[in-house]
């Protein structure tokens, strides 16, 4: 496996520490990450801003650092629209179309995507039928630039492992593969083994981040009593001190043939903050941890 840095770690989201993408990719060589991946907006890398100039910085940039982008990441939402006369669809597919163009001016095999969240009062066959033809012809303009997408597990169509065997066999493009990620499975009580095995022969990249969960209440008055809400809140932590089986879900990616893009990645609040220094500090802590038990 190659292990990979999200650049969104150091995106300034969620009040973490922000770097630019020529300092992301400094920072990965300097954690010890073999490539990035890097986030297909702003502040990093928006079609927006993915003139040739700006290519060739970041190309010279993973040249003198010895690292490649092994992706791009997309973010894309196929959701029905609430005003049917917006080309909503044709949007995103010019988009994943853009980040295709500068993945392969980059070197990078890889754009992820994610498919559509349920919308009320839209039936999910509907949705699902709309997220197989987008799917379909944004792989078809991808592959033109000899780019495979990598659909990952996050929106709610297609989100189970079935589901999302279902959707990839729909879409039926040589050119696409699955982003499969362990906190998403984690989370809805799937076997991470099993679905880790099952899925690798799918799957390009997987991304991952580790976090606790953190049961939630409220006071009833009357009861003198708290009362259980659901869903629990989850907060990421260093890698290997949360809930998710990450030993199990990367033996189940490696036995059954994975040997892609391993991602590490700070997408939420994180324990301790978003200074500089404690973002490296979990970034660094993934790499120890992928080195000391996968085959990288």
């Amino acid at each position: 496996m190659q292990l990979g840095l999200f650049s969104v770690s150091y995106a300034g989201d969620w009040g973490q520490h922000r770097l630019d993408s020529s300092d992301v990719i400094a920072k990965a060589a300097e954690l010890g990450y073999d490539c990035v991946m890097l986030a297909g907006k702003r502040p990093h890398l928006s079609p927006l801003d993915g003139n040739p100039d700006r290519l060739a910085t970041l190309r010279a940039a993973l040249e003198e650092h010895g690292v490649s982008c092994g992706a791009i990441a997309g973010y894309t939402d196929l959701s029905p629209s609430v005003a049917v006369e917006i080309p909503y669809l044709e949007m995103q597919i010019a988009y994943v179309e853009s980040l295709s163009r500068m993945a392969a001016a980059l070197g990078a095999p890889l754009v992820r995507v994610f498919t559509a969240y349920e919308v009320d009062g839209h039936a999910p066959m509907a949705i699902w039928k709309d997220v197989v033809t987008t799917l379909q012809e944004m792989c078809d303009r991808a592959a033109a630039h000899d780019v495979t997408l990598a659909v990952q597990n996050h929106h709610d169509i297609a989100v189970h492992t079935d589901a999302l065997l279902e959707l990839l066999n729909d879409i039926d493009r040589p050119n696409c593969k699955l982003g499969f990620d362990a906190w998403s499975p984690a989370l809805r009580g799937e076997d991470l083994y099993a679905a880790a095995k099952r899925m690798a022969p799918h799957t390009a990249m997987t991304t991952s981040a580790d976090y606790i969960r953190l049961p939630r209440f409220r006071y009833q008055p009357s009861l003198v009593n708290y009362e259980r809400t659901e869903p629990d809140m989850v907060r990421a932590v260093p890698f290997g001190e949360g809930f998710i089986d990450y030993e199990a879900f990367f033996r189940g990616l490696q036995d059954g043939g994975f040997d892609g893009l391993a991602n590490y990645e700070m997408c939420s609040p994180v324990r301790g903050g978003g200074d500089l220094g404690n973002l490296d500090s979990y970034a660094g802590r993934y790499v120890q941890w992928a080195r000391e038990r996968t085959r990288t």
